[in-house]
């Protein structure tokens, strides 16, 4: 009988754990452990991807793209206790491969910001409000704020995939954090 990945509701497990056995045993070719990797962790590269590439179909791209790069370099990963990062590493190199081939830092378009995790199941006129909001902020804030509040990574991880220490990934969020604070007492008064 085959070994499947621990399931998020496993106590006894932490998400890296998880992430870990799910990345052995897909390189074992368990294809359900592949698709319980790409569940749990997907919704995050694909964050990363658009606030990079700011264009929806080149993040597709470069989410495909990193899975199959998982699948296929799985054999070769040796845990240190951080898969995500290992995943991420691997989408930030392709998010700059696809920026040096097509040399685009365009904005988002509403479809993109639209379909971010965050911003799904909100009413038009908070989409709006957050859409506002973000694009006040920096590219590199936005990154922050996007992988942290969003994606729900912590900022130890954000800054080993971002490659940053972790004081300047603070303080970016805690920058951008009081950014849109600022942007909401002014909305509202």
């Amino acid at each position: 009988m085959p070994l499947t990945c621990m399931t998020p509701a496993d106590d006894n497990a932490s998400r890296s754990t998880r992430l870990d056995q799910c990345i052995r045993l897909t390189a074992e070719n368990d294809a359900r452990a592949f698709e319980r990797l790409y569940r749990e962790t997907a919704p995050a590269v694909y964050a990363y991807a658009l606030s990079v590439l700011k264009n929806r179909q080149d993040a597709e791209d470069v989410l495909h793209d990193c899975y199959v790069n998982v699948y296929h370099a799985a054999r070769s990963y040796r845990s240190q206790g951080r898969p995500m990062g290992w995943i991420m590493s691997i989408a930030k190199n392709l998010c700059f491969q696809t920026l040096r081939q097509r040399r685009r830092t365009e904005e988002l378009s509403q479809e993109d910001w639209e379909r971010l995790p965050a911003l799904t199941g909100l009413s038009e006129a908070d989409r709006l409000t957050v859409r506002a909001c973000l694009s006040a902020l920096r590219d590199d804030e936005q990154k922050v704020l996007l992988l942290h509040a969003v994606a729900g990574f912590k900022h130890r991880e954000i800054a080993d995939f971002l490659e940053l220490p972790l004081s300047t990934v603070i303080s970016k969020y805690n920058r951008a954090a009081k950014k849109l604070k600022s942007i909401l007492e002014k909305e509202s008064v």
